[in-house]
């Protein structure tokens, strides 16, 4: 039972996510009137297919995702391929902003798919949580050593909060139980030195920091629900670019990457926690989609953005052997590294 479930929910969560990457660059190739011979829901083998406006419809096997085919994509108009009734133009044809658009719209939906998530599951909660302290716990260190009853966490170590899970995410990386706050006190901005916080050692040897107070809940308005929501995309948001800078910097190492099956165990036990826990899933794997697409790199969305203003500065696009040949080396490290990711979750499975 706990498989099926965990198959239906891994589906639920990938698919929509791919589902609405690529529906972002459909919608936008015909808006900006590239001819987009054919849109697909799933892969694999057709279950069914119909042309309607000049673009193919289709229905795949596989509920994975989907895909959109542009005419003049890969830089080759082949008229066989073309649905009838087709009229638009080739995307290699239409003006480079306009490209770009397409080519970034994929990403972006990712990040509307997120707020909405985040919007259904902020609307189910009781309340919103503020940053602003309600009281403390019984000799709380961090109330000994500077912050009040009050206080509106502004940033932790210099890092604007945005909402109360960032004030929980900086200190998690803290070291020592030491950080230093910026907060809005009395109405005035208040910057608070070596704030310290309860610590206790565990069993196999980590500290758990005790975080010492609780703040304000606020009252669930359509207005607060709202800015509530787009300030959690931006926490999640930072969660993944944080992610992406610790790699670079060496705190942490390729060993910590997931690949897809990760990725689906942390679905499988998110399933076992109800509903709330997959769509939280859900809204952190869809922005952190959207982030990695527009990385300038090859074979990502963010790498053809860099080739199209590169074209832009040129007046002219690379040659085609040359544009080929960027893309697949960089599709050929990708899936390197998937394999790599791949290998190391079977591994911890095992």
């Amino acid at each position: 039972m706990h498989f099926l479930i965990t198959l239906v929910a891994s589906v639920f969560v990938f698919g929509l996510a791919l589902l609405f990457h690529e529906a972002g660059h459909f919608a936008t190739a015909k808006k900006c009137g590239i001819q987009v011979n054919e849109f697909s829901i799933g892969m694999g083998p057709a279950l069914f297919s119909r042309v309607h406006g000049g673009t193919r419809y289709s229905l795949r096997l596989l509920p994975i995702g989907g895909y959109v085919s542009m005419e003049g994509e890969d830089g080759e108009v082949d008229p066989d391929e073309r649905p009838e009734g087709a009229s638009g133009l080739p995307f290699g044809k239409v003006s480079i902003p306009r490209r770009v658009l397409v080519v970034a719209a994929g990403a972006l939906m990712n990040f509307v798919l997120g707020f909405l998530v985040l919007l259904i599951l902020i609307c189910n909660q009781d309340q919103i949580v503020s940053r602003k302290i309600y009281s403390f716990s019984d000799g709380a260190m961090c109330h000994a050593t500077g912050l009040e009853v009050g206080d509106e966490i502004l940033a932790v170590n210099g890092r604007r909060c945005f909402v109360a899970n960032d004030i929980v995410y900086e200190l998690a990386r803290t070291e020592n139980g030491r950080a230093d706050f910026t907060v809005r006190r009395d109405g005035a901005t208040v910057q608070l030195q070596d704030v310290q916080f309860d610590t206790q050692q565990q069993e196999d040897g980590t500290t758990r920091m005790s975080l010492g107070f609780v703040v304000y809940g606020l009252k669930k308005t359509p207005l607060n629900v709202l800015k509530e929501t787009g300030c959690s995309v931006l926490y999640y948001g930072r969660i993944v670019v944080r992610s992406l800078q610790d790699l670079a910097t060496g705190r942490a190492g390729i060993n910590d990457l997931s690949g897809p099956v990760g990725i689906i165990r942390a679905i499988g036990e998110a399933a076992g926690y109800g509903w709330r826990d997959v769509l939280s899933l859900m809204a952190l794997l869809t922005v952190n989609l959207g982030i990695l697409n527009l990385l300038p790199l090859p074979a990502l969305d963010g790498g053809r953005i860099v080739l199209l203003l590169l074209e832009g500065v040129r007046g002219k696009p690379l040659p085609a052997k040359v544009e080929q040949w960027i893309n697949v080396c960089g599709m050929a490290l990708l899936l390197a590294l998937m394999m790599f990711v791949t290998m190391q979750d079977v591994g911890r499975l095992l």
